[in-house]
């Protein structure tokens, strides 16, 4: 990875895990497959190992120990055990629980024990790793760039938004050994034939059930025809959840996988404290920029489902003079590193953002989750409030429920386990906002199909 991209990755996320200070009594985990007598019939995590107790290379302790994690967490003890030893794995486990790790230390561990002493070419890696999102890919690359810091392994990151030929420039620079890709980016690669996947060792599938939501799983059928058959690699799949159609998925790909699951009893936090608003969809609004300049309100998310309406609550935060940035998908790669960047380092108070920060992305301090409008999907309210709470710290989430989006509540309860408490807010919260002070920011790009009469298409 040349100098830039590794600038553009250490601006984009934070690092690999967030240790926690406790883990919380014994954690049964994981059942075999079926179609073959695993490693073990049921993995339990009834210790907390630490990193040094596995056969790991002395370049890779290092990094783990310049990182100052020691401990490894329930996902990454129960992997280690069996992908150590070449076995597959299926894995669930939420954001946060340090499954890049985990994954990444199988790699870095078997491509140091195991080097390639015969030439190689360029734009032939060794190891695999796809991830649904931009952002999750470049917090991956930076998780993978700490850990090989004192080794000489290469990473490339292949996604969409930054200039392809830039990247095959890169691709051609230097042997390279992990790849981190989003698939549509990877399959452009693939069909030019400017990279060839046939040297895959290991092949990483990160939050399988996103790749399926979003509408990715052709063309990861596609990258995986390209790559060795499954019994001459190894496949890790990791999915928050394990729906049928995942694991038909993990039969498929991976050889016998080891099911590995790894989830606490409750699926959100203790340490957020979890509101509920109901109010008027003519409120909202007024309750945001009241909750904004609330004392303690330092770091802040604001959630929505739809481009146009972040956009415009975007603008309008930042006309009443609250630092505010946007981050929805039709924003540029680079860009997009900028505002998170800012956001990182409070030169912004407030984000608005839709789903496409809702997973990967990790930012220390995170004083509050705002849903502006409830998402439509329970899973996804799991993910946004993760953003908060994280590492110990405390965290607040609330949530503006009005006529349009209240319907929504029980089937997020169901998915916490927990009932939520409604509450109308205080007249202070309701009170105007102050006229725009400045100008507009936030502008809507206009159209390129200049045609008229078109309905165009909402993306």
């Amino acid at each position: 990875m040349n100098d830039e991209q590794s600038d553009l990755i250490n601006k984009d996320q934070e690092p690999i895990q967030e240790q926690e200070s406790k883990q919380e009594g014994e954690q049964e985990q994981s059942e075999a497959s079926q179609q073959s007598t695993p490693p073990a019939n049921s993995l339990i995590n009834d210790t907390q190992p630490r990193f040094t107790e596995f056969d790991l290379p002395p370049s890779l302790l290092k990094a783990f120990d310049e990182l100052g994690f020691e401990f490894c967490t329930p996902i990454q003890a129960l992997s280690l055990k069996v992908t150590m030893d070449g076995h597959d794995v299926t894995g669930r486990a939420q954001t946060g629980t340090g499954k890049t790790a985990a994954f990444l230390t199988t790699i870095i561990n078997d491509q140091i024990k195991n080097p390639i002493n015969e030439d190689r070419f360029v734009a032939e890696p060794r190891a695999l790793i796809i991830a649904p999102t931009r952002e999750l890919v470049m917090q991956i690359a930076k998780d993978a760039l700490s850990l090989t810091k004192f080794t000489d392994l290469h990473v490339q990151t292949l996604v969409g938004g930054i200039d392809y030929q830039k990247q095959q420039d890169q691709l051609e620079q230097k042997i390279v050994d992990i790849v981190v890709a989003t698939p549509g980016r990877l399959i452009d690669f693939v069909g030019s034939r400017k990279i060839d996947l046939s040297y895959v060792e290991t092949l990483v599938i990160d939050e399988a059930d996103r790749m399926l939501d979003m509408g990715f799983i052709p063309q990861v059928r596609q990258i995986i025809s390209a790559c060795p058959k499954k019994e001459f690699r190894q496949t890790m799949l990791y999915s928050a959840t394990f729906t049928e159609d995942i694991m038909e998925l993990a039969d498929r790909w991976a050889l016998d996988p080891v099911r590995i699951e790894v989830a606490s009893e409750q699926m959100t936090t203790e340490n957020v404290d979890q509101k509920v608003y109901l109010v008027t969809t003519e409120e909202k609004y007024k309750l945001l920029y009241n909750l904004i300049l609330k004392d303690g309100s330092e770091r802040v998310i604001v959630f929505t489902n739809r481009r146009d309406q972040a956009r415009r609550l975007a603008d309008s935060l930042h006309r009443n003079g609250i630092e505010a940035g946007l981050l929805t998908g039709e924003i540029a790669q680079q860009k997009r590193v900028r505002t998170l960047e800012d956001f990182r380092t409070a030169t912004i108070q407030v984000l608005v953002a839709t789903d496409v920060a809702g997973r990967g992305l990790h930012i220390e301090d995170i004083s509050h989750v705002v849903n502006f409008t409830l998402p439509l999907e329970a899973e996804d309210y799991v993910h946004r409030i993760g953003r908060t709470g994280r590492a110990g710290a405390e965290g607040t989430s609330v949530s503006f429920a009005c006529e349009d989006d209240s319907f929504l509540l029980p089937d997020i309860e169901e998915k916490i386990g927990k009932k939520l408490d409604c509450e109308h807010p205080d007249e202070s919260l309701l009170s105007d906002p102050p006229a725009f002070s400045r100008p507009s920011k936030f502008k809507a790009d206009k159209p390129n199909d200049k045609r008229k009469g078109k309905h165009h298409k909402r993306r």
